[in-house]
């Protein structure tokens, strides 16, 4: 089944429907997948798995985030560019990946202008190396979601065949990790392969994994023995989804930062706990209409997320759209946010 949404905020003569309309048709679809296919896995997995999906009941301080800038992101030899994943290094570099293919990149941002480059570093995370650590050499991996660890390792993963990826630029080595998954496979599609791992972030000794949704999740991985220690969700206070699109996440600051594309927010939590300690709503900012994107579904365009001291920087995957008011420029956008807590 496939569902055309009008947004009032783009001059389109696409079908729409009304609103009532629109809104039970994306509670059986599950946001435009197929209707029929998600009826048969709610009640597969029964009523169990609204248990399972509960996030703790505390609301965190809330925010609204404004972009204090903006840069539209110039590709690699003009290619299209999905980003799917943003990291702030100590050194205050910007890196990102793609997840049409592998490869490192570096977002090199400009004075006195709204564009940025985007460099390709070439010794990490090469289609060789993921290749020779995973023992397949794929036509296309989807990576998604960048890491750094107190070691100044990266981490990134694969979403169709849920690996992680270490690579240690010391030494120009990537590698695979070896990590059971079996304690959690009850939250894992058996069906969709774009599903899946959608961020990953490293702090104390620990690796975060967020599972995209369906039934999403946040996994917590010993970095020392490669176990499965923990898991959970989390949810911002005003929705009632059924389920939850965890886009990307963030270690910083001894806290986690856990990027939700569909609801617009991102939540502030504590690692320990899991409780919403902040809630930043960026919905009003993505919406702007010099950065609002054409999209094919209603679940919004972030996926890149970094924090720092004073600041939130977001980016998206337009998926090769361009924004309504500039429909052939097909380029992200980088926001630059400054925190509204500080």
């Amino acid at each position: 089944m496939k569902l055309i949404c009008y947004n009032p905020r783009m001059n389109s003569s696409s079908p729409w429907v009304s609103a009532s309309a629109a809104l039970i048709l994306l509670a059986l679809t599950g946001c435009g997948g197929n209707a029929r296919h998600d009826l048969l896995i709610a009640q597969k997995r029964g009523r169990g798995a609204d248990r399972d999906n509960a996030a703790p009941s505390t609301v965190g301080i809330r925010y609204t985030l404004r972009a204090e800038k903006t840069w539209q992101l110039n590709p690699p030899n003009g290619e299209r560019f999905d980003a799917s994943g943003l990291l702030l290094t100590p050194e205050g570099n910007l890196l990102t990946v793609s997840d049409r293919g592998p490869s490192l990149y570096q977002i090199q941002l400009q004075e006195n202008t709204n564009a940025a480059n985007i460099l390709l570093l070439p010794k990490l995370f090469t289609r060789e190396q993921l290749a020779g650590s995973a023992g397949e050499n794929l036509s296309r991996f989807d990576v998604e979601g960048i890491g750094r660890d107190e070691q100044g390792r990266l981490y990134i993963c694969e979403e169709s065949h849920r690996w992680i990826f270490r690579a240690d630029p010391r030494r120009d080595h990537v590698e695979l990790l070896k990590i059971d998954w079996s304690p959690v496979q009850k939250y894992f599609d058996a069906v969709d392969l774009n599903a899946s791992f959608e961020g990953v972030a490293a702090g104390k000794g620990r690796l975060y994994v967020a599972n995209e949704r369906q039934r999403c999740r946040i996994i917590v991985v010993d970095l020392k023995t490669l176990g499965i220690i923990d898991d959970f969700s989390v949810r911002p206070s005003a929705s009632h989804a059924r389920d939850l699109h965890y886009s990307d996440l963030c270690w910083f600051d001894d806290a986690l930062f856990v990027l939700l594309r569909e609801s617009r927010r991102v939540l502030k939590i504590d690692p320990e706990s899991h409780r919403v300690l902040v809630e930043y709503n960026f919905s009003e900012m993505e919406s702007g209409p010099e950065v609002l994107y054409r999209t094919r579904y209603p679940t919004g365009t972030m996926e890149g997320l970094a924090v720092d001291r004073e600041f939130i920087w977001i980016v998206t995957d337009n998926n090769g759209l361009g924004r309504a008011r500039y429909p052939r420029d097909l380029r992200p956008t980088l926001f630059k946010c400054r925190r509204p807590d500080r």
